[in-house]
């Protein structure tokens, strides 16, 4: 496990004059995308002026702000070299579209230096590109314009798009009469066959429906494969997990860590928890001194048992209280070997009764690749309303993972996985040796067999 490269910037950090380089090819050795210090301002006015008079009144009144700055990125440094494939996350409003709309040049910095080099495809808005009253062919050939390729080159083009697209017979119809999902298909159809250096995605794709999310995913990863440069910003964590190399977290417009997608991912879920700790606080406050006379169900105790550390945290409704690793005969141990029986169990204990909590863990190799998730929800086992302490098993009755070293992560959650309990972050460290499989590559082995048939001649 590596930790990730945690970023502390000052809100009163100078401001740098804005410079811009954007070139069509990708010079040798440089980066795809640098920024230095870039900041995007807005000025937000909060009062009309209604006459002229009023406007030469408010020229004297220097003492009076009539409008408010906002900066949705504050200095943001970070480059990105071709053929990476980076993850953007954070929460709604950390400046996460806006970082993408001065990458593809629909806005401009305030501030700080911008270079882009090579040709970019970006899908940012729903629609973004298209003209409502032409066709879906026609729109095809603009936004090609607009990408900069010739209507030739669009013709060669034109009927991977239509086939990938699957509009069938509406690619005729006026765009303006497409629901959502169509505008998706479309768009994304375009941005993928103009072989593009650089792949821009923002969340719209999470408007499409699950078979189209799952072959965009799978474009996007051959994309990926190919050499391509890509730029991913969405709130499923998994994808980005799967997909991206890097991931670069977000928060009121500044970075807050870059790094490896596991531990940036981690960081921002601890985060997520804290700021849940602080408002339960903050709300579990107000009622006790709103409500002094009718007693209530006990409510659990915020300065939980959970101690602090950097890899673990929850409200502490359950505490994990021990982790053994054991194996059949259920003695625990450290080491194992590929094929063996590994049974995880989960000693807790709960504040109060605790209804139809889900428990779960993670195994994650050495190398930070996340090889399963599995809970007790997946695995269809509804616990009943929890009170005091137990103990909860999963069993692996013949281990499917490869020689090397493995660490392990343990959770408690509700039942809709929004709020976290207790949650141990790759605490649990086990070694795998070669056992039963001979297998050298990869992470698992498929338990598969082999078989050799020759044809049979007269």
């Amino acid at each position: 496990m590596t930790t990730p490269h945690l970023i502390t910037q000052s809100p009163n950090h100078p401001i740098k004059p804005m410079t811009v380089y954007r070139n069509e090819s990708v010079p040798p050795g440089q980066p795809q995308i640098e920024l230095r210090g870039v900041s995007r301002r807005y000025v937000m006015q909060r009062t009309r002026q209604r006459s002229l008079q009023e406007s030469f009144i408010r020229l004297w009144r220097r003492g009076e702000n009539a409008s408010d700055v906002f900066w949705p990125l504050r200095d943001v440094s970070f480059a990105i070299h071709p053929g990476d494939c980076v993850g953007i996350i954070g929460p709604n409003g950390s400046g996460k579209s806006t970082l993408l709309k001065l990458i593809t040049g629909i806005l401009t910095p305030t501030a700080g230096d911008l270079t882009v080099n090579g040709r970019i495809s970006s899908l940012l808005e729903l629609g973004a590109g298209f003209h409502p009253d032409l066709t879906g062919r026609e729109n095809i050939y603009l936004n090609g314009s607009i990408y900069g390729l010739t209507r030739r080159e669009m013709d060669r083009r034109l009927d991977a798009i239509i086939d990938y697209a699957e509009l069938g017979d509406f690619i005729d119809t006026p765009i303006k009469h497409y629901s959502s999902g169509m505008y998706v298909r479309l768009g994304f159809a375009v941005a993928i066959h103009t072989a593009p250096d650089l792949l821009l995605v923002d969340e719209v794709l999470a408007v499409g429906d699950a078979a189209f999310q799952r072959k965009c995913l799978s474009s996007i990863q051959r994309f990926r494969d190919n050499g391509g440069t890509l730029l991913l910003v969405s709130h499923d964590l998994n994808a980005i997990q799967s997909i991206c190399r890097r991931v670069i977290w977000l928060e009121h417009g500044q970075i807050q860590a870059d790094g490896h997608p596991t531990d940036v991912i981690m960081a921002y879920y601890r985060h997520l928890a804290v700021e849940e700790e602080a408002r339960a606080a903050k709300k579990s406050d107000s009622k006790t001194v709103d409500s002094e006379e009718s007693p209530q169900s006990p409510v659990p105790s915020l300065e939980s048992p959970i101690p602090s550390q950097p890899r673990r945290w929850g409200n502490g409704q359950i505490c994990i209280t021990k982790v053994e690793l054991c194996d059949g005969a259920g003695q625990p141990r450290t080491t194992f070997h590929n094929g063996d029986t590994l049974i995880v169990q989960l000693h807790y204990r709960t504040e109060g009764a605790v209804a139809q909590p889900v428990f779960g863990l993670a195994i994650h190799h050495q190398s930070g690749a996340h090889i399963a998730g599995p809970n007790t929800k997946f695995g269809e086992l509804p616990l009943p309303a929890l009170h005091g302490a137990g103990v909860i098993r999963y069993a692996i009755p013949a281990l499917p993972l490869l020689e090397g070293t493995y660490s392990l992560s343990v959770a408690a959650a509700n039942d809709t996985l929004t709020e976290v309990y207790d949650y141990h972050d790759r605490l649990y460290e086990f070694q795998v040796y070669r056992g039963r499989s001979q297998e050298q590559f990869g992470l698992v082995t498929l338990n598969g067999s082999w078989e050799h048939q020759t044809d049979a001649f007269p």
